[in-house]
């Protein structure tokens, strides 16, 4: 009886998992929730995942690809309406947004280094190990072994011992690094808010001198002490407007880009 009483617990303690009532453990600290999206009407949304994006070139611009559809088809989705971004679970919080469109994608790849690892995408550097700098503006330092497929390519740091006109060119020059698919993070002090915010980039324009990316929840407003985020796609400020928002001291920002050797899982396998 008592094994069978266990067991019973164990089936009690799986269900509420499964159903939100508990939280679940995963490889990341982020515990997005996998639940089915609806229409304003109720009824249930093609899986956003599903993608018909055609691409020519390598796995890792497939890669790529799939996590911009995915963040356009959430963007057309909401249409412009604010989605809620207050919960743990909420996948329209801003560094939420981005690992949801990660995961999703992320199944189909894998690290030609590594072909038996899943990819893990990282948290944020916990408050406490960023100092003397603030919160947000580095991701906690996995190794490509544990299935990080992501290297800094460029970081910006606020340098006291420069001035602030100093600190701004660099700032800019950082802005202009920004290649398709960069997952974006910075600690900011700018009209948006103060904090951290994560965003992927689309392009940079260097005629306009100017970035183009997709996020979550830069914008948003509260009803009734919830939090609802506008979805971003294609958005356009320009490289000076980016500069400003973390060239503030203890501030800074940091562009992860895709390792080179991305490579479908498939192939991998049979390698």
């Amino acid at each position: 009886m008592r094994d069978l009483s266990k067991c019973l617990l164990c089936i009690l303690a799986l269900v509420l998992c499964l159903t939100g009532i508990l939280p679940c453990l995963g490889e990341e600290e982020l515990h997005l929730e996998e639940s089915v999206l609806l229409n304003d009407d109720g009824t249930e949304s093609p899986d956003p995942k599903e993608s018909t994006v055609e691409t020519a070139g390598t796995a890792r611009d497939d890669f790529i690809s799939r996590m911009i559809a995915l963040g356009e088809k959430l963007y057309t989705r909401a249409n412009g309406k604010a989605q809620r971004a207050h919960y743990a679970g909420d996948i329209y919080v801003c560094k939420n947004f981005t690992v949801y469109l990660f995961r999703q994608n992320r199944d189909d790849f894998r690290m030609a280094a590594y072909p038996d690892t899943q990819l893990v995408i990282p948290n944020n550097l916990p408050a406490k190990q960023c100092k003397p700098y603030a919160y947000g503006i580095f991701w906690e330092d996995v190794p490509a072994e544990k299935g990080n497929p992501f290297e800094i390519a460029a970081q910006f740091k606020y340098d006291s011992a420069l001035s602030y006109e100093e600190n701004f060119d660099l700032a800019c020059a950082f802005m202009r690094k920004a290649q398709r698919g960069d997952f974006f993070q910075m600690s900011a002090d700018y009209d948006y808010g103060v904090g951290a915010h994560s965003a992927i980039m689309l392009a940079y324009d260097p005629e306009a001198d100017a970035i183009h990316w997709m996020d979550s929840n830069m914008r948003g407003k509260k009803v009734g002490g919830i939090r609802y985020g506008i979805v971003q796609y294609d958005a356009v400020k320009p490289v000076s407007w980016w500069a400003s928002a973390f060239c503030k001291k203890k501030r800074g920002a940091t562009l992860y880009r895709l390792r080179e050797d991305i490579v479908y899982a498939e192939e991998a396998a049979h390698e």
